[in-house]
């Protein structure tokens, strides 16, 4: 695959995504989050392994910031899948009542 036609899919991907997940109803924000969190330890679990078979420096540097950002990603989901949780949680707004 040339180039170009790797960064139209890139281009493309990113404008689908940001649509998708635009339109996401809020109720259902949760439930999406905590599927999105296992594809992205997918998507970590592939970058280790680009990075562990990269031979070039730039191969390299590239597989290594695509694990810290696939860490960070993955992270910052459980995050706010967490906080999220929490809002709900029905011990804590009760001020401790059984």
């Amino acid at each position: 695959m040339d180039v170009y036609a790797a960064l139209f899919v890139v281009v493309l991907s990113a404008f689908l995504g940001y649509e998708v997940i635009s339109r996401v109803p809020v109720l259902l924000h949760t439930p999406l989050m905590s599927g999105s969190n296992f594809i992205h330890g997918i998507v970590l679990v592939g970058a280790m392994v680009a990075l562990a078979i990269a031979q070039t420096p730039l191969e390299q540097a590239v597989g290594f910031v695509a694990v810290v950002m696939g860490a960070m990603n993955v992270t910052g989901g459980y995050a706010v899948t967490e906080r999220i949780l929490a809002m709900f949680d029905r011990s804590k707004k009760q001020g401790g009542s059984p």
